[in-house]
């Protein structure tokens, strides 16, 4: 993995990301969606994860206060089972745990096992279920929170 790069997602990558999410989500968010996320919610931070120059996935949060909230994970499909996914779960728990997060939230499919598991692995439990979460189906999500956050780093900087 030392081929892959995890950095701050900008604008530009705006249009690489939304076909990532096209292709793994039944329900994407649209690009003008990822637009409003950069350009005008100060609560939201994405990165991406790079090869060759090239977006391969991208991982985002909302945070206020104390609390934040995972919004979406993705791995474009050619690079799943590699550990991109990790890479980027990781990455996004330091910065949010930087910026002052006590501990992060998301949702995921009860279906999506490869999901669940990295999820345990990094040290989230299921504390919930939301009936009928997903629109285009009516799955339930487990509702996992994580409250073993990375320890801040001194030198962390949130460009």
């Amino acid at each position: 993995m030392n081929d892959v790069s995890i950095r701050r997602m900008t604008t530009e990558d705006i249009d690489a990301v939304a076909e990532i999410e096209k292709a793994v989500f039944a329900c994407p968010w649209s690009r003008e969606s990822f637009r409003r996320e950069m350009e005008e919610n100060a609560a939201a931070r994405y990165l991406v994860a790079e090869r060759d120059g090239r977006i391969i996935g991208y991982a985002g949060a909302w945070i206020i206060l104390d609390e934040s909230h995972i919004t979406n994970i993705a791995v474009a499909e050619p690079e799943r089972g590699r550990g991109v996914g990790r890479m980027l779960t990781e990455r996004l728990l330091y910065v949010l745990s930087n910026l002052g997060a006590c501990y992060a939230t998301l949702e995921v499919r009860v279906s999506n096992e490869r999901a669940l598991a990295l999820y345990k692995s990094l040290g989230f439990v299921a504390v919930g279920k939301r009936k009928r979460y997903y629109e285009d189906n009516g799955e339930d999500a487990w509702l996992m929170v994580c409250e073993h956050m990375p320890p801040v780093d001194p030198d962390f900087e949130d460009r």
